[in-house]
């Protein structure tokens, strides 16, 4: 019996309906239920009786949720007096980006956490405490209801790839609406994505393919690009296949889409040691020049106000930064 197999239980005992429980803990149905029967083998009873209707509590379960919320607040208690003692490194997670630059000014106060996890994951991690820290893509719902707070690192720009004999290949840059977006069907490993990926297409006319084979990235997403012969947007995932020659990189009109990098914290964390590693990394940014103005952010973003008023500062005749 795992602690996150209780906050699964604990959801699903208080939602009553494994979808919201899993859009609550922002993990799969699936998923979700897997642990859930993994649980009720390890304990050797049933804890819900559910059907296509509804979904209730047995004896069992309705018998465990006072344990189960008893031993998440000592848990929780003893990994916050820990915190406050310990003078161990905190844990940092991230997903693709991590420059030289940034582990190198973090050597003395982190340590990387060997999991390399998609952004949905890693933020929930935080959330729970199994990390301190995070560098991934958040959404202002995500922040809210699992109690976290993005600082700004790093906006990245998105590119198009295109086969390099395409009359696009020769473009200084792609119009946005020949653009296509590829979203996969794979709502467990790539909700980020899929999520960034429709609110482009929605505010810049792109095309979304719907894809089944996460190829969203590696040499999958090459072929993809060679197969429909058009610009295709790069995720933000890094390729482990190599650049294929016959492809290019064009960067793509306005709107031109961008990826935000988070530094990802429990909001009660008040630490010195975060507050430490947020200063170092915002000034890290700073010289940088990681969030340059200009590029494209979803509503959803947390970043995308204060993202428009550095952009309206930069543009203020006389303004030299």
């Amino acid at each position: 019996m795992e602690l996150r197999q209780l906050r699964y239980f604990l959801a699903v005992a208080e939602e009553l309906h494994f979808g919201r429980a899993a859009e609550r803990l922002h993990i799969a149905s699936p998923s979700l239920s897997q642990q859930i029967k993994k649980l009720e083998r390890d304990l050797g009873a049933a804890l819900f009786v559910r059907d296509r209707r509804h979904v209730e509590l047995t004896r069992a379960g309705a018998a465990l949720v006072g344990d189960a919320r008893q031993i998440l607040e000592l848990a929780d208690a003893a990994a916050r007096r820990v915190r406050g003692t310990a003078r161990t490194k905190l844990r940092l997670g991230h997903v693709s980006w991590l420059p030289a630059e940034l582990t190198r000014l973090l050597g003395d106060v982190v340590r990387l956490d060997e999991w390399v996890l998609p952004s949905h994951t890693q933020v929930v991690r935080v959330a729970e405490g199994t990390l301190d820290l995070a560098l991934a893509w958040v959404d202002t719902g995500r922040l809210s209801s699992l109690g976290l707070v993005a600082h700004l690192v790093r906006i990245e720009t998105l590119p198009a790839i295109v086969p390099g004999d395409q009359p696009a290949a020769r473009l200084a840059t792609v119009p946005a609406p020949s653009v296509s977006v590829l979203v996969d069907s794979d709502q467990s490993s790539w909700p980020a994505w899929n999520e960034f990926a429709l609110d482009y297409a929605a505010a810049s006319g792109a095309r979304v393919v719907h894809i089944d084979d996460g190829g969203v990235t590696g040499q999958a997403f090459f072929d993809h690009v060679t197969r429909l012969r058009v610009p295709v947007l790069q995720s933000p995932k890094r390729h482990t296949a190599p650049f294929p020659p016959s492809l290019v990189r064009r960067p793509i009109g306005a709107p031109g889409p961008g990826w935000t990098w988070s530094l990802v914290h429990r909001r009660d964390d008040d630490r010195p040691e975060v507050a430490q590693v947020v200063e170092r990394v915002l000034g890290l940014r700073a010289t940088m020049r990681w969030d340059e103005p200009g590029a494209w952010l979803p509503a959803t973003d947390p970043h995308r106000a204060s993202a428009q008023r550095h952009e309206r500062r930069e543009q203020q005749p006389g303004h030299h930064g």
